[in-house]
């Protein structure tokens, strides 16, 4: 086992996938035949949060792989070009006061901003919610797999993950769907003080420069907006006024506090405060920070992915064909999905389910 796999490790033995809605009331995962649910409860796959960690870290190297951000990845040993995601896990220890001998706790967190030293990183992680801490063994590190599962579905990215692909022109199609949102679209926030994003813009180029002396003409095209100057309104790393706002609820970001940066969106033209840096449309925080850059939003990979292809409302995969049906609702469908999962009989006509 080499090194970016032992980093990824974890217990093989994974756990029976009980829904974490129903909890005692689901025996575990029993995966739909097409559907993105368990056929006992009825409740999605990403509510049973299935797998493990290396499984995530996995398909999170898959995703990033061939992106600007591969550096966020390392190739596995014997892997024939695979990668592994760099989770950066974070080990904090914490002295115990007691008039006894000095003892110490220590708190594991499962992912932590990479590139930080210590004192930042727990800055970070108390300026995001409590219950979203993702300190493992609790629901903080539950609700992380949750969102990787759901915002960032592996049939989002990988057409071996899709049973819906009705032929190679389809699969063709996704393949090139992809490519091109990794080149224009995904990235991951980093994580600094308000103004060191000069500091961040200029590691970034030296990535650049080091991709393009590998041969990758294309990296001079990936980040069109990194240099990007702030609207004259924003104060954000001006050299007069040390004032630094809130791209995401317009409010102070004070010096001394972690912000979170998108180097899409310009490291001179936005920041946010860790809590805010969230999906424009469902709101949730973004799962290790992945985001999609779209329209000067930040999305997650799920409402970008649907904002540019049609989703179908049965099986949850993107739809890629020419045919397919649209309901009433405005929801998507393949024309085969068009009917109770159950019975399989059309939701045009109504049925016991």
């Amino acid at each position: 086992m080499d090194a970016a796999e032992k980093m990824s490790a974890e217990a093989s033995a994974s756990d029976p996938a009980v829904c974490l809605i129903c909890q005692d009331g689901c025996p575990g995962l029993q995966p739909h035949s097409w559907r993105k649910a368990c056929v006992a409860c009825g409740c999605s796959t990403a509510d049973h949060a299935p797998g493990s960690h290396a499984d995530d870290d996995r398909r999170m190297g898959r995703l990033l792989a061939d992106s600007p951000c591969a550096h966020l990845t390392a190739k596995v040993k014997g892997g024939g070009g695979l990668r592994l995601y760099k989770r950066n896990r974070m080990i904090v220890t914490n002295p115990v006061v007691s008039r006894k001998d000095p003892t110490f706790s220590t708190t594991t967190y499962d992912w932590a901003p990479a590139g930080l030293n210590q004192k930042l990183a727990k800055q970070y992680m108390e300026l995001i919610p409590e219950s979203q801490r993702p300190v493992s063994g609790t629901g903080g590190a539950v609700l992380r797999r949750r969102r990787l599962l759901g915002q960032l579905p592996a049939h989002d990215q990988d057409p071996m993950a899709c049973q819906s692909l009705a032929n190679d022109d389809e699969v063709s199609a996704m393949l090139l769907f992809v490519k091109r949102y990794k080149m224009e679209a995904l990235g991951v926030g980093e994580v600094a003080l308000p103004g060191d994003g000069e500091a961040l813009r200029e590691a970034a180029d030296q990535r650049e420069a080091r991709e393009q002396n590998h041969g990758d003409k294309e990296a001079a095209d990936r980040h069109p907006d990194r240099d990007a100057v702030a609207p004259e309104e924003s104060t954000n790393g001006t050299e007069n006024n040390t004032r630094y706002r809130c791209s995401g609820c317009g409010g102070d970001v004070a010096a001394e506090s972690p912000a979170v940066f998108a180097e899409r969106a310009g490291y001179r033209a936005a920041l946010w405060h860790p809590a805010c840096f969230a999906c424009a449309e469902c709101g949730q925080g973004l799962a290790d920070l992945v985001y999609f850059w779209s329209n000067r939003r930040l999305l997650c990979g799920r409402h970008y992915c649907q904002s540019v292809r049609p989703r179908c409302a049965g099986c949850d995969e993107l739809i890629f064909g020419e045919s397919f049906r649209t309901a009433q609702d405005g929801r998507t469908w393949h024309r085969r999905h068009y009917c109770c999962w159950r019975c399989g009989q059309s939701l045009d006509t109504p049925c016991r389910h």
